[in-house]
């Protein structure tokens, strides 16, 4: 049997999967920031910090106030660890098996790694791997540059290239962060237990389940939208995902406006039954990172919301319609905006510097409140409790400020 639903159905039930649904009901414990990254499998990792950064950020959105330490915390507790998923995440510790053929090719990985720098320095990075055999873990501060600063983002020391190139390869995890900053140590010593030929699954077992976490994550799916979750390779996942349907795993749905098949997982079948009822519903407001996992499948985005996102800080300055760093709005289970903000924790200001609206959507009194009250809570989590409002439309500005 195959249900229908509407587009807007289909987004709450992609909400409701991503932890969105809801607003948060009660205070949050440390144990539910490992929930919400197990529930969404990858936490991407940005070092951008205008506001909070990435991570921190896409956990506040599903779990509420809480202490960003938690993050760390968990890291170093050995609950999660570090490698290329989505791009640069946080991952569950009981995944590290789905990404272990990735560190083993190496090669396939593109600009992560390069096998030409590591033949060119294999004697300085072997020298780095024994190092931190005698003396213990390593950040890249702990290694001079030679001849002077840098220039720039990319214009990275030796060292660091080499211990990117370290831990790509697998050779090295990252034990801890200290003020965001990887510590690096041999991954024997962060995960002692792990056997490669013991425990290594098979490449194509590997790819199932990354499609079933794929489709977990998502809750609601269609095949074009799979490879991306984990950076698969682009192919045609429809039969795999009808396999999955047979096995009861998915759910086959048909959304209003596409000709595409649609799965729903089945962790969702009660979410489903309430969202053809038109009983599941979504009164939550979200400020959401630019890398939530919710939105950094721009063309799911704009095929499930009808949002057209692109992050504007990579774009040179005169060029940007929105702003530096744009943070996507959800509300009442819609994309309805987005704002460029900034913290300044010193003053205890947070800073909106502009505010734009959708086409279409109304400034009413409900949305006012709603923002209103999402933005001052998101103010308070930052330290910085004082609203600034440089720029929003039709008076909103005078609403978010009352």
């Amino acid at each position: 049997m195959t249900h229908h639903l509407s587009l807007q159905q289909a987004r709450h039930l992609q909400l409701a999967a991503q932890g969105l649904l809801s607003a948060p009901r009660r205070k949050a414990v440390k144990a539910d920031a490992l929930a919400a990254i197990r529930r969404m499998a990858l936490l991407q990792i940005d070092t951008i910090s205008v506001v909070a950064r990435s991570p921190y950020l896409v956990l506040y959105s599903r779990i509420g106030h809480y202490d960003p330490a938690w993050l760390e915390q968990l890291l170093a507790e050995g609950a999660l660890f570090e490698y290329w998923a989505h791009e640069a995440c946080f991952v569950p510790v009981e995944d590290y098996r789905l990404l272990r053929h990735r560190m083993l090719n190496a090669e396939s990985m593109g600009w992560k790694f390069s096998q030409r720098w590591y033949e060119q320095h294999r004697a300085d990075i072997e020298a780095i791997v024994e190092r931190i055999r005698e003396h213990g873990p390593a950040r890249s501060a702990d290694f001079e540059r030679q001849g002077g600063k840098g220039n720039g983002w990319w214009d990275w020391k030796p060292e660091k290239r080499h211990l990117e190139a370290l831990f790509t390869l697998g050779r090295l995890m990252v034990k801890e962060r200290r003020a965001f900053q990887r510590v690096y140590d041999l991954a024997e010593r962060v995960l002692p237990n792990w056997d490669d030929a013991r425990d290594l699954p098979s490449p194509e077992a590997v790819r199932r389940e990354q499609v079933r976490n794929s489709c977990r994550a998502l809750g609601l799916a269609k095949p074009a939208w799979v490879a991306d979750y984990y950076r698969l390779k682009r192919a045609p996942y429809s039969e795999l995902l009808h396999g999955l349907a047979d096995q009861g795993e998915l759910i086959p749905v048909k959304v209003e406006g596409w000709s595409h098949d649609a799965f729903v997982h089945a962790s969702l079948a009660a979410e489903l039954e309430l969202a053809r009822e038109g009983k599941l519903n979504s009164g939550n407001t979200a400020i959401l990172s630019p890398f939530d996992p919710l939105v950094w499948d721009r063309k799911r985005a704009l095929e499930l919301f009808d949002f057209d996102y692109k992050i504007e800080c990579y774009t040179p300055a005169p060029k940007r319609k929105y702003g530096y760093f744009t943070l996507p709005i959800l509300n009442r289970g819609k994309l309805i905006g987005r704002l460029d903000a900034k913290a300044h924790r010193a003053q205890g200001v947070f800073e909106v510097k502009s505010l734009h609206l959708e086409p279409g959507v109304r400034v009413s009194q409900r949305l006012a409140g709603d923002l209103q009250g999402a933005l001052s809570k998101l103010a308070a989590w930052h330290g910085a409790p004082r609203l600034a409002v440089s720029q929003a439309p039709d008076g909103l500005a005078e609403r978010l400020l009352a």
